[in-house]
């Protein structure tokens, strides 16, 4: 059965082995501890409450002693001073014991005591002999020391030291409610703050003997964080605008405090750099508006010298010294880079500037440059990776005025003073390698190229490029630099990269950018004649030290340079100096320099009549992409297989980065295959070459382009992408015989391209060369011109998306627009050849060019209307001369070469991007994308015809009706050979690659199955669609040849057949 007992008498059994004496042991312990920790907390409680009681009857009864000296004070010398007379200045007198012993600044009573001995003071130093404060020295000396100085010197200095900083105390702590005075001047003599300040201005002078002490016990003090807050308080005032210009007293304080840095005859200490008046006030926004007597203090009397490198050691440390910002539109960095920028043209021009001072003042500006965020300027161009950078952090965006002050304080007199400064000594001439670098120069160089790198990524370039190109030695000191340091092979370490990094890097990272800008505007007698800005033997030697930085950078370790994607991006958005930053910018900027080195000597090889030169030229261009043989051998470039055609085409690998970065050393015909193999890609995923097509055209042959426009404008990017069927009506409305598989298509894009380029139609014009660009005026003869332009950006598109060459030469500065890019004044000649000698002209003007009375305005002419365009705001009264000579060169070139094309070729790069993406066409310079386009007259061979033509219906290569009509076809004129390859295949031209890319195959088909007088009657017809010639077995070279001509002159459609 169950059990029924007393389970209260079963015994106790410990699972963990303990007895329940140890069980009770812990217990007690565990009860002693928490009782010990108990009593400690009442120990505790009760010394900080005996510590609070004391400390508040130690201020009740220091209240109470101070209230009882206050009245004594008053009993003695009166609530207003009536007993008060000079001797109570004296050390013998209790004055001034008594009253800096009860002084408070939140007593108001006290603070009219205080004014009233600032007033006092005041008028007894009236009628002393004047000094730099405005008061005789020795007469307040004696006011305050008696006869002797040196016997009291320890209580007067004690005393002048309670009494200057209670002045600036009582101010400081009464600012808000003396906000509208803290400008004041020393006019204002009746305003309490003009009081109180100038009654320091008067104890600080610097004929005083204990001025140093004074100094530096107001900075121990922290002098500057109370003036800080008394200039940031009164900057805000409603009166300000009346006092700017004037110096006022707070103003003659700061003038008076700054010399003191611990130099020459100045005891001062030095004081923590957080409290200096670096940190404190150089921080306050747009100091130098409030303040211009302070500024040429600071910047003439050698204290900037002292304050840089102070800053300097702070930034060498890391040491973060700046207090907090104000807003987030003037932080603290950002105003103290506005604030030396604004003064370092008047420092760096002083006698007495340093090579040290010039350093520091670069290293300073890095830092404070690097640390501000990306400018937000439509002008700046802006890539996909910039534009995602900040999605994932806040946007920080400077004050306008802020903003402004730092872009317009580095200008063309801050830089020549700051390479002046830096490179002074330093020769630009190439001497032996075996002489070595100093430290001097390589100190120069890297604070030089780490200003302007982060200078160039932080500011608008225009300005600050043509100032290094042409008026500073900065190209020639760089080149002699880099040319001696691979001579040694050995590149110097430079400081300011924060990470293991080349040396040559940031060398190269300033020297790119510039000496690319020098090319832009190069003509031929500088070129050549002057070599400037290198000798065309310095070139060579420079394409060599590019290709093996280019080598290191894509080849060697290319995870540097690949994976510098959006994540490093973000990360880096504030370090400029970052090595991976660098070499992403470095990469570029030598694949920039080379392909424009290979551009340049290009325009220079076609317009030089010099036969020496055009040698030399030709071979520093062969040399410039000479380099390509090293990484097609390795890339296999030269075999290109279907795996490599994946790798190019796949983000980070090698063969992408090379085509991205670096396209010219990939040989044109390995881009030319990948580029059709990413068409291919694409049409096939949209069935662009399927059997059954929704978008069918009906296109009347004497209205094409009106059909054309309506019917393809209708269409969607989608259906852009696939497939479109022509039909042809001719002139009397009959539709014409043939079905289109592909070749009537082909036959449509020739016919609709020739027309609506037609410089008659009236949207685009003619170069001398005959090339074409769009019409400016084209607004002025059709009303929706600009639809028109997408329409034929859309219709070069298809073609080149259907691999269809048409016979349409672009001038080279409307290709560029096609990939996004600037023109320059070497591609004026092209559109204008006259303006561009004139241009010339004046870039080589030696006599002063505002005599010519040019201004900065360019006068258009379309159509015989003459309208009248300011370059620049207001430029109708800006007037040329030899310092802005460049700057006006650069508009003219821009406005007739870009501003005035722009709307145009905006609308025609949209519609030509729905159908080729732009990272399609970067891997191709200009000429190169004409020959896409177009093709070239080397792809009309005909014997490679012949190689790659396939035969049936009873024909063989050996046929003797075949070998009668190769050798007819040899014997046409090129423009019948171009009709004949338009009436078998549909285009004019061959492909790009040669016949061995066409598809299909050219095929020659016996077209009568009997050599009757009837069949040889025939002419031969074509099916364009499968690139088929259906040719009847002529007897004679002349029958053929008659019958051959008389076909492909027809233009009579598939009505032959």
């Amino acid at each position: 059965m169950f059990f029924s007992g007393d389970s209260t008498t079963r015994k106790r059994v410990d699972l963990g082995g303990r007895s329940s004496k140890e069980r009770d042991r812990q217990k007690l312990l565990e009860q002693t501890r928490l009782e010990r920790n108990r009593r400690l907390y009442v120990r505790k409680q009760n010394q900080a409450a005996i510590k609070i009681q004391k400390c508040f009857r130690g201020r009740k009864a220091m209240e109470t002693e101070h209230s009882k000296v206050r009245e004594q004070f008053y009993g003695t010398y009166g609530r207003h001073l009536q007993n008060v007379d000079r001797h109570c200045f004296g050390p013998d007198s209790g004055f001034l014991r008594q009253l800096f012993f009860f002084f408070s600044a939140r007593n108001a009573g006290d603070i009219s005591v205080l004014m009233e001995t600032c007033r006092l003071l005041h008028h007894l130093g009236q009628h002393s002999v004047l000094t730099a404060s405005g008061y005789g020295t020795g007469d307040i000396v004696s006011l305050f020391a008696g006869m002797d100085y040196s016997f009291n010197h320890a209580l007067v200095d004690y005393r002048v030291n309670q009494f200057a900083f209670a002045c600036i105390q009582a101010v400081h702590q009464n600012r808000n409610h003396l906000k509208d005075q803290l400008l004041a001047t020393p006019q204002e003599s009746s305003e309490t703050t003009t009081l109180l300040l100038e009654a320091v201005v008067l104890l600080i002078d610097p004929e005083l003997p204990w001025v140093c002490k004074t100094v530096g016990y107001l900075l121990q003090r922290n002098a500057f964080t109370l003036l800080r807050e008394l200039v940031l308080t009164g900057k805000d005032s409603t009166k300000i605008c009346g006092s700017i210009g004037k110096v006022s007293s707070l103003e003659r304080v700061l003038a008076l405090i700054i010399p003191h840095i611990g130099q020459r005859a100045c005891t001062c200490p030095n004081i923590d750099p957080r409290w200096s008046f670096s940190s404190q006030i150089l921080t306050v926004p747009f100091l130098w508006h409030l303040f211009p007597y302070l500024k040429e203090v600071f910047a003439t009397g050698g204290m900037s010298q002292h304050y840089i490198h102070q800053m300097a050691l702070c930034v060498k440390d890391h040491t973060n010294v700046l207090p907090n910002d104000i807003s987030i539109e003037l932080p603290g960095y950002a105003c103290l880079l506005g604030n030396i920028l604004e003064t370092a043209v008047v420092a760096l021009s002083q006698p007495d500037c340093s090579f040290q001072m010039a350093t520091d003042l670069a290293a300073v500006t890095t830092f404070l440059l690097e640390a501000l965020p990306p400018r937000n300027s439509s002008s700046s161009t802006v890539g996909e990776e910039d534009i995602t950078a900040g999605d994932d952090m806040m946007e920080i965006v400077l004050h306008r005025d802020l903003e402004q002050q730092i872009t317009n304080a580095i200008d063309s007199r801050f830089l020549l003073q700051l390479t002046n400064a830096l490179f002074k000594g330093i020769t630009s001439v190439r001497g032996s390698h075996n002489e070595g670098l100093n430290d001097k120069e390589v100190a120069a160089v890297g604070a030089a190229c780490a200003f302007l790198h982060v200078t160039f990524n932080t500011l608008p370039l225009e300005r600050i490029m043509t100032v290094l190109a042409y008026r500073t030695e900065l190209i020639p000191l760089l080149w002699n630099f880099m040319k001696r340091c691979h001579e040694m092979k050995k590149w110097p370490a430079l400081a300011y990269l924060s990470g293991d990094g080349p040396g040559w890097l940031l060398p190269l990272a300033v020297f790119c950018p510039v000496y690319k800008h020098m090319l832009m505007i190069v003509d031929n007698e500088e070129f050549y004649e002057q070599e400037k800005p290198l000798s065309l033997k310095e070139m060579r030697y420079l394409i060599v030290i590019l290709r093996e930085a280019l080598w290191q950078l894509l080849w060697v370790s290319p995870t540097a340079h690949s994976n510098i994607g959006k994540s490093v991006l973000k990360s880096s958005a504030h370090k400029k100096l970052s090595v991976e930053v660098i070499q992403h910018r470095v990469g570029n900027l030598v694949s920039e320099v080379l392909s424009q080195v290979h551009a340049s000597m290009s325009f220079l090889h076609s317009a030089n009549r010099n036969v020496q030169m055009l040698v030399i030229a030709a071979k520093i261009a062969t040399l410039a992409l000479g380099f390509c043989n090293q990484i097609v051998s390795v890339a296999c470039f030269k075999t290109i297989s279907f795996s490599l055609y994946s790798q190019a085409v796949t983000d980070g690998s090698r063969a992408n980065e090379i085509l991205k970065q670096a396209p010219f050393l990939v040989p044109f015909t390995s881009r030319v295959k990948i580029f059709h193999s990413q068409l291919a890609a694409v049409r096939q995923s949209h069935g662009s070459h399927g059997v059954f097509t929704r978008n069918r055209f009906r296109i009347r042959r004497d209205h094409i382009l009106e059909d054309a426009y309506s019917q393809m404008s209708a269409l969607s990017e989608e259906d852009l992408r696939g497939a479109i069927r022509v039909s042809f009506v001719n002139e009397l409305g009959v539709e014409e015989a043939g079905i289109d598989g592909g070749g009537i298509f082909k036959d449509f894009m020739e016919n609709i391209t020739r027309a609506a380029f037609d410089v008659q139609y009236g949207l685009f014009k003619e170069t001398a060369d005959h090339l074409l660009y769009p019409n400016p005026g084209s607004g002025m003869i059709h009303e929706q011109h600009l639809q028109f332009f997408h329409f034929l950006g859309t219709l070069l598109a298809k073609a080149m998306f259907e691999g269809i060459l048409v016979d349409i030469p672009f001038a080279t500065f409307f290709l560029s627009k096609l990939k996004q890019k600037y023109n320059y004044l070497n591609d004026l000649p092209s559109l204008d050849p006259e303006l561009y000698r004139h241009l010339i002209f004046l870039k080589h003007y030696e006599a002063d060019i505002s005599e010519l009375e040019l201004y900065f305005v360019i006068v258009n002419n379309e159509y015989g209307e003459q309208t009248e365009e300011e370059l620049l705001p207001g430029g109708k009264n800006i007037r040329v001369t030899n310092e802005n000579v460049i700057t006006f060169i650069h508009l003219v070139s821009n406005h007739r070469l870009n501003f005035q094309i722009r709307q145009q070729s905006s609308h025609f790069l949209r519609g030509f991007q729905q159908l080729i993406q732009k990272d399609w066409i970067d891997m191709f310079n200009e000429h190169e994308l004409q020959l896409l386009i177009s093709g070239s007259l080397d792809s009309l061979d005909f014997d490679d015809l012949r190689h790659n033509t396939n035969y049936a219906g009873g024909y063989q290569r050996e046929h003797y009706v075949i070998e009668m009509f190769w050798e007819v076809l040899k014997s046409f004129s090129l423009e019948n050979q171009k009709k004949f390859l338009k009436f078998v295949t549909g285009c004019s031209r061959g492909p790009l690659l040669g016949f061995k890319y066409l598809e299909p195959l050219f095929c020659i088909q016996r077209a009568a199955g009997d050599s009757s007088d009837e069949a040889l009657d025939r002419l031969p017809t074509s099916a364009t669609c499968m690139n088929l010639l259906k040719l009847p077995p002529y007897r004679s070279k002349e029958h053929m040849s008659t019958k051959l001509l008389y076909a492909i002159n027809a233009e009579a459609g598939f009505d032959l057949s």
